[in-house]
């Protein structure tokens, strides 16, 4: 078994999930890296691996679709055999698939909750009974401001994300007696490829949503994860962290 701490991240390539895994490897974790095999991905992931070791940490990097259940256990059991341990899971792995509600499709409604909803409960079972043994453990899953107060146009998305709050905080309740706690972040607008593309008019108009005016950085998600990871929040879970410079109060 190994003795640094190990961490997965699933949707490590990009983004939040790609922000996780550089702060965790910063803080001395071994990194397993989830990813979806498509298009040139797994360059990015060699890349990113890359990145990881001149740290001085370990990269293994796990491809596969958080929705299929088989290809979860085969991951998980991956992750087992290589590292014997598995001390925090990140649930960042999501999409969208924006419409307004008379448009979504069945299938626009199906492929937003099996991969942000039912992937998370399918990494959340495999990752539960590693860290049962263990006595011990994090879980951390992206939730959204959206799961909160909801968006037009994506009543697929807020209920995935409603969904994970839902379920991390029963499973906080389930799991608290074997030491292993479970939480949320919910952040609100951050700058990400998403909300490169905007328009400098819904830019703005967003802002003027936001207290403290701005978009939030990728590393400000990380960072809380990290957070809620760490020794430091021992006595915390069941909770839900928004990262959203004051939308939601």
């Amino acid at each position: 078994m190994c003795e640094r701490k190990v961490v997965l991240v699933t949707g490590g390539l990009r983004g939040i999930g790609q922000a996780c895994v550089m702060a965790f490897c910063k803080k001395g974790y071994n990194v397993v890296i989830n990813y979806r095999q498509h298009n040139n991905n797994h360059e990015i992931a060699q890349s990113l691996k890359e990145e990881c070791e001149a740290l001085g940490v370990e990269a293994y990097l796990a491809p596969g679709d958080v929705a299929n259940k088989l290809e979860v256990q085969d991951m998980f059991k991956k992750v087992k055999e290589h590292f014997g341990r598995l001390d925090v899971l990140v649930n960042n792995a999501g999409i969208t698939k924006d419409r307004l509600f008379l448009r979504m499709s069945e299938d626009d409604f199906n492929q937003v909750i099996d991969t942000n909803l039912k992937g998370a409960f399918l990494c959340n079972k495999e990752a539960a009974r590693m860290m049962m043994k263990q006595h011990s453990g994090a879980i951390i899953s992206l939730a959204s401001v959206v799961g909160e107060i909801g968006n037009i146009g994506q009543v697929n998305y807020a209920a995935s994300k409603a969904g994970i709050i839902a379920m991390s905080q029963s499973l906080a309740r389930e799991l608290a007696s074997r030491h292993i706690r479970v939480n949320c972040v919910a952040p609100g607008f951050i700058e990400t490829d998403m909300t490169r593309v905007l328009s400098e008019d819904i830019v703005e108009s967003m802002q003027k949503q936001i207290p403290l005016g701005r978009f939030g950085q990728v590393e400000d998600v990380a960072n809380a994860i990290v957070f809620l990871a760490s020794n430091e929040a021992s006595y915390i879970t069941g909770q839900v962290l928004n990262i959203d410079g004051g939308m939601v109060m």
